[in-house]
Formats: C-alpha cells, sequence, structure tokens
C-alpha cells in the first residue's frame, strides 16, 4: 500500500468546490482499482489504497436512486429554498452524490446537473434530462 502524506496545504475537497464554483461537477477516481467515489477522501474506498485518487470531471448526467421533499428546513440557510426537492444520484461514471433536484423529479429518471448559487457558495441541482 502506498503511504503518501496529503498535501496539508490544499484543502482536500477543493477540486469539488472548486468546479462547482465553474459549472463542472468532479469526481475522484482510484488509479490502482479504477473505482470512483465523489467524497473526497485521502484513500479509495473500494480498496484503500492512498495516493492513487485523481480527480475527473463528470459528465453530469445522472440517473435518480432515492427522492425526499423537504418540507422544513433544518437550518435558517435553507429555510428561503423551502419546500425543496433532495435526491441521490447515480453519475453515468459510476459514483453517488446527493443534491438539490427540481420538484417533481422520480426515481429512475435521467437527470442533468446543474449549478446554483445560495449564501455566497454554488450548489449542484438536477433537472430532467433533455
Amino acid at each position: 500500500m502506498t503511504t503518501t502524506a496529503p498535501n496539508a496545504a490544499i484543502p482536500l475537497a477543493s477540486p469539488f468546490t472548486d468546479g462547482l464554483r465553474d459549472g463542472v461537477l468532479r469526481y475522484q477516481q482510484c488509479t490502482a482499482c479504477g473505482g470512483a467515489q465523489t467524497l473526497a477522501r485521502y484513500a479509495c474506498q473500494h480498496c484503500g489504497e492512498r495516493g492513487t485518487l485523481h480527480w475527473r470531471d463528470a459528465q453530469g448526467s445522472a440517473t435518480v436512486r432515492a427522492v425526499t421533499v423537504v418540507a422544513r428546513a433544518p437550518s435558517d440557510a435553507f429555510r428561503a429554498l423551502a419546500p425543496y426537492t433532495l435526491v441521490i444520484v447515480q453519475l453515468a461514471e459510476g459514483p453517488r452524490l446527493m443534491g438539490h433536484a427540481s420538484p417533481g423529479v422520480r426515481i429512475g429518471d435521467q437527470v442533468q446537473a446543474g449549478f446554483f448559487a445560495h449564501e455566497g457558495r454554488t450548489l449542484v441541482r438536477f433537472a430532467p434530462a433533455p
């Protein structure tokens, strides 16, 4: 197993959050096993190798795997959005991701990632694919 130390000068999730700001959805892919993951980690969640993860740009197309409508926001920051739809999607590249979605999306729907600004942050919102 490789024991490369992470670069402490760069926050782990910066490539993901910078991508959102630039309108690009990113995920990590392992060069050792090919596994893909959306949560920023130092080690591959599939094979455990460290130092083998590289950021890739996703196409943004996905399939909805779970849907919920949030009627009561968990914080003041999201109260203005309520009610809003949250989904878990499976990206075309394989990993799963949670994000906002257009109202009315259903499990099994094909969706495409879009982005919106909220309280100084860029968030992902999935809409039905054209």
